[in-house]
């Protein structure tokens, strides 16, 4: 059976593919996180960026795609090497510490990595270098002095507009502060080597043309930082001031500016400089807000200066507050990851930070929201779904049975349809929101769907269907449907709850080979005609795993 969708379906599937299915090679797709500071432990922004790449990355194997997936720590500069400093501890023996805990969290949130770099790698320096001695040959770089702001914790040089002043209650002026994230600044004057950032204008303005940055409104936000002519960047500090960093090669007077250091840590994880062609530049990185500007202005510029193709797309997303609080140490609200997935499951607080995170605007955390989230959802709707449908006193002979069109017609009403119709639509209208990053839009329609069969399986009474032989087949087609929507929703909630999602499908004896979208995107309930030409899929037995879904 060739249905409508499926026809659809493979048209999408080549839409997004970057290699030509005629070439006997798996479509690429590389994602990568930022790379972690390590400067403190890891906290539920970290996770969020972590868990789109994670969704992103497992859609993209669903589709086929061969997966690179990159996150990891940075570990060098200054912050790095005040921490250390004050924990009394060397700094390599820090990072270590620090970016063990980031990995611990991963693993306890099922991050399905493919990489874990660390700037402190042997491997990232070479690629470093390299990157380094491409900027100085291509005459990109020059010895000049630099002199204005420096924000340690933000590692960033910040002109005169982008400081301002800190005041205390009686408004006397206390120090300076960046603009953007109120972090003290420090006057800096130094000799160091710079970059030729103005020179870079146009050609970044042509690239973000592209629609390479989502959301829209963070387009608008580096359009306005590209409205004024761009200064020269600074991209080294004097060894004397920073030890802990990759020296320039050729000068062991200067360390390499932490951020031109780190964003390099990309082209590491694909191979540079020996192997990397084979996955640059199907790139999508995601980021958060505060440090877009260093991603999309400063990090597609180096590559523009190495005669590299900048990143395919940006995905940057807002901050997550605290009952509409900031979060901070000080006010006591910060969320420790590890001590809600213990509260709420793996599953569950993954499922609450996708569908509760929307990517253009601040996203609220809410303990009780958590609850109220995933007793309706995964427990009321999702798992009650499952229960009933296999309940024993309904499904007697524990089948996932076959599909009579026939009976369908005559017992279905117009709701019946629009239900049937919405299940063939699921899996094109859900991959368009994940392909956007947009994973809470993705989860909204499957449990819209979710939701509809449920009241499907409400208004056809099948425990009463149950009582009458002569309603068999009613009772089959009821079961059928619902298991379907089950199988198809199941499918599609697994770069959302991995766990959750594979012990669903194995209730339903879905095969290991049917895990895919072939199977999502053809519901065995209508042919392409829609004729009465009886079953369209052959009814097997279920699982007998009768472990509960989510509790």
């Amino acid at each position: 059976m060739i249905c409508m969708l499926r026809q659809r379906f493979h048209l999408m599937l080549r839409s997004i593919r970057f290699i030509s299915e005629s070439q006997n090679v798996s479509p690429k797709y590389f994602v990568t996180t930022p790379i972690f500071y390590v400067n403190a432990a890891p906290h539920i922004g970290h996770l969020y960026s972590a868990l789109l790449a994670d969704a992103a990355s497992r859609w993209q194997r669903l589709l086929g795609c061969e997966v690179l997936f990159s996150t990891g720590t940075d570990e060098h500069g200054l912050k790095i090497q005040q921490a250390a400093k004050a924990a009394d501890k060397e700094p390599l023996s820090f990072c270590h510490e620090v970016s063990y805990t980031f990995k611990n969290l991963f693993q306890e949130a099922d991050i399905a990595y493919t990489d874990f770099i660390r700037t402190t790698e042997d491997r990232h320096r070479k690629a470093v270098e390299h990157f380094w001695k491409k900027l100085e040959k291509n005459g990109y770089l020059y010895k000049g002095n630099y002199e204005g702001w420096y924000s340690t914790q933000d590692e960033a040089f910040l002109s005169a507009d982008q400081v301002t002043d800190k005041t205390d209650p009686d408004g006397q002026t206390v120090n300076k502060v960046s603009l953007e994230s109120g972090h003290p600044v420090e006057w800096t004057k130094e000799e160091n080597y710079m970059f030729r950032l103005s020179e870079f204008r146009s050609r970044l303005l042509d690239w973000i043309n592209r629609g390479v940055i989502k959301p829209a409104k963070f387009e608008g936000i580096l359009r306005q930082l590209l409205v004024a002519d761009l200064s020269d960047l600074s991209v080294s500090r004097q060894r004397s001031r920073l030890q802990w960093g990759i020296p320039v090669p050729g000068d062991d007077t200067q360390t390499i500016y932490v951020w031109l250091d780190a964003l390099i840590n990309y082209l590491t994880v694909a191979g540079y400089p020996d192997s990397h062609a084979i996955w640059w530049p199907s790139t999508y990185h995601i980021v958060g807000q505060d440090i877009l500007k260093f991603h999309a202005v400063f990090w597609p510029a180096f590559l523009m200066a190495c005669n590299m193709e900048p990143p395919k797309g940006i995905l940057c997303h807002s901050h997550w507050l605290m009952n509409h609080e900031k979060m901070s140490k000080s006010k006591g609200n910060v969320i420790d990851p590890f001590d809600r997935i213990q509260r709420y499951t793996t599953d569950g607080f993954r499922y609450f930070l996708l569908k509760q995170g929307v990517p253009s605007t601040d996203s609220n955390y809410s303990d009780d929201k958590v609850i109220i989230y995933l007793n309706s959802d995964l427990s009321n709707s999702l798992g009650n779904l499952l229960n009933r449908s296999v309940s024993k006193s309904i499904n007697k002979s524990a089948q996932y049975p076959d599909f009579d069109y026939n009976v369908f017609v005559e017992t279905a009403s117009a709701d019946d349809l629009r239900m049937v119709e919405s299940l063939q639509q699921l899996s094109e209208q859900v991959g368009k929101h994940y392909e956007d990053f947009n994973f809470y839009k993705g989860i909204d329609c499957i449990m819209s769907q979710i939701r509809d069969t449920n009241r499907h399986f409400t208004t056809h009474q099948p425990w009463e269907l149950a009582k009458d032989p002569k309603q068999e087949r009613h009772l089959l087609n009821v079961l059928h449907v619902t298991l379907e929507t089950l199988c198809v929703c199941g499918i599609l909630l697994q770069p959302i709850i991995p766990t959750i999602a594979g012990n669903l499908l194995n209730r339903l004896s879905v095969d290991t080979q049917d895990l895919g979208l072939k199977e999502a995107c053809s519901p065995g309930l209508v042919n392409s005609n829609n004729d009465k030409s009886g079953s369209t899929r052959p009814g097997r037995l279920l699982s007998n795993d009768n472990a509960i879904l989510f509790e």
